[in-house]
């Protein structure tokens, strides 16, 4: 389906109700999943260079869950975390940085547009949870691209996840059962003129409260032609698609693959891995080019 990826239950938590609960945590718990991020990251990275990433830019980064985590998950990582919203940031601060300890001074959190270059080169830059479709024209998504390319390094990956497939053409809503809360998926409108889309996530709780449209997003709905032509028109050398798998009963396994070409869903999730230059000598991509051009 064309919403935020299914993320498994975590442990037991206290009961919630709309008083009591905070609307940032919920969303930590029920979309974000910055442990599979990494692993992912990691991945692309190998694959196009033969090493691990050490520095890490997390653009649209709200409460800097992925950046807390991608330090703590290496002791030589950096990580720089681009938001306009200072309340959020503040709210990363205290809930995602302060608990992790001296790692959090390997994290900077800057109040600032993504279309602003920065002036360290990070080595994979991240845009995750369609974040960028909050530019809704050709000229505005490629300054974006442009701006992330000049910010990474000459071996650097730009990241981003997309969505589609005929149902996130529709207007409905998806209910999902989280850990003592409800999350819902709704999509309230759509224009197929200008692929204009409207999105809210409300979350219920067990004793009839809720909190109405938590989160709303207003967007225009890339496709993946559009996305791959603009970062190339950005000056990227080329683009990968990755494409989610799927179990049995056709949900997503969270397991993603490289390829060129695919059937459509009703609703899908892939990532596209823009790259600022060809695979370094050596890496796993270069090799793999290599034996390819000899057959």
């Amino acid at each position: 389906m064309s919403r935020p990826r299914q993320k498994k239950k975590s442990g037991a938590s206290a009961r919630l109700d709309a008083r009591t609960a905070d609307k940032h945590d919920l969303y930590q718990r029920s979309v974000q999943a910055p442990e599979y991020e990494i692993r992912f990251l990691n991945l692309a990275f190998k694959r196009h260079t033969g090493r691990k990433p050490l520095h890490l830019r997390e653009d649209f980064c709200g409460t800097a869950l992925l950046c807390s985590k991608w330090v703590k998950s290496d002791p030589t990582r950096t990580a720089l975390g681009l938001d306009i919203d200072r309340p959020t940031l503040d709210w990363g601060i205290a809930h995602n940085l302060a608990p992790i300890g001296d790692a959090a001074k390997r994290v900077t959190l800057l109040e600032q547009d993504v279309m602003v270059p920065t002036r360290r080169k990070a080595e994979v830059i991240g845009a995750y949870n369609y974040s960028y479709q909050i530019f809704h024209t050709r000229e505005l998504l490629r300054r974006y691209f442009e701006a992330a390319r000049k910010s990474l390094t000459d071996d650097g990956l730009f990241v981003l996840d997309a969505i589609g497939g005929w149902e996130s053409q529709q207007v409905l809503t998806e209910r999902r059962l989280c850990d003592g809360f409800t999350y819902v998926w709704e999509q309230a409108e759509y224009d197929p003129i200008s692929n204009h889309f409207v999105c809210h996530i409300t979350y219920e709780f067990k004793d009839g409260s809720k909190l109405e449209r938590a989160f709303t997003y207003d967007w225009r709905l890339w496709q993946l032609a559009e996305l791959r032509e603009l970062l190339l028109e950005a000056g990227f050398v080329a683009v990968d698609a990755y494409w989610e798998g799927e179990d049995d009963e056709g949900q997503g396994t969270g397991t993603f693959h490289r390829v060129t070409k695919t059937t459509n869903d009703p609703g899908w999730n892939a990532y596209l891995v823009a790259k600022k230059s060809e695979p370094l000598p050596g890496s796993p991509d270069a090799q793999k080019a290599a034996k390819k051009k000899a057959r």
